[in-house]
């Protein structure tokens, strides 16, 4: 006689628009820190407009995101004890920054010149990844420094920025005037993007510390004093330049400020969401405000 058929095991439903199992990407493809993103591209979208813009910059663009999903992917493997699970990430966007950074350093050698300066901030941030110490004020700073070194980088490959950009003997930020520019612009930013860091802290991993909300809105608080002084400057000056933008970084400034004090003292405290919508748009006010900088100059 031919044997029952065996009972159907039971089967649970799988929700809706969700993936297989064997079609869920694993760990370290797509980043969870979305505010990093404007923090990214900002610098060197800046950058790019000081000098105007270029292939070679959508060129770099493309090649520091590359750069960043490499550097997250990387972390993850080093803080997760390099499991073999965390490395596809870490290989496919490793051979993609090679090739993109390949065709960069070929179009423009001069690049070449920030090698240093870049492998003392990468290695210092993977040291912190492997310690488990990547939300440390350590690699905050440099995470943010490597960022907003970004525009002056991309304003040397502006139309108007390296002379010789297929020369590793050739200037490697703009000339003259526009090379104090790009760290002008730069200074501006770095104010702007290190104190987020303390801010989003008081709102999430440290909402509560006096501590960390007395560094917030200190260092915004010094911003202020500091765009202060520029207007005091520019009003103490002769000519009429640079006026308008000078107020515009104290109007910034002081925004920032209020949003420092006011912001963490907000019950409930504000979401993730709320608080990323809050970001772009001090970003988007600092941006405007950055990119009237270069009119402060003498």
């Amino acid at each position: 006689m031919p044997s029952p058929p065996a009972p159907a095991r039971p089967t649970t439903p799988r929700p809706a628009g969700a993936r297989p199992a064997s079609r869920r990407r694993g760990p370290g493809w797509v980043p969870r820190e979305h505010g990093a993103w404007a923090m990214l591209v900002v610098p060197v979208l800046v950058g790019a407009i000081l000098t105007t813009p270029t292939w070679r910059n959508a060129l770099l663009l493309v090649t520091w995101l590359v750069a960043y999903l490499a550097f997250h992917a990387t972390g993850l493997w080093l803080r997760a004890s390099r499991r073999p699970r965390y490395l596809p990430p870490v290989r496919a966007y490793g051979v993609t920054l090679v090739v993109l950074g390949a065709v960069l350093l070929g179009s423009a050698p001069g690049l070449v010149r920030w090698a240093p300066a870049y492998g003392v901030l990468l290695t210092t941030s993977l040291v912190c990844s492997r310690r488990r110490a990547d939300r440390s004020w350590l690699n905050d700073a440099v995470t943010v420094g490597a960022a907003v070194l970004m525009s002056v980088v991309s304003a040397g490959l502006g139309r108007d920025g390296t002379p010789s950009a297929t020369t590793l003997t050739g200037t490697w930020v703009p000339p003259g005037a526009d090379d104090a520019a790009a760290w002008a612009v730069a200074a501006v930013l770095a104010g702007y993007f290190l104190g987020t860091v303390p801010y989003v802290k008081t709102l999430l991993r440290s909402r509560g510390s006096r501590v960390v909300l007395a560094v917030s809105v200190g260092w915004h608080a010094a911003l202020v004093l500091a765009a202060c002084a520029v207007l005091v400057s520019r009003l103490a000056d002769d000519r009429s330049g640079g006026t308008g933008a000078a107020v515009a970084l104290v109007v910034v400034a002081a925004c920032l400020l209020a949003r420092a004090v006011l912001v963490p003292r907000v019950r409930p405290w504000p979401s993730p969401k709320a608080i990323g919508f809050g970001e772009i748009a001090a970003t988007l006010a600092v941006t405007a405000a950055t990119l009237t900088t270069p009119t402060l100059l003498p």
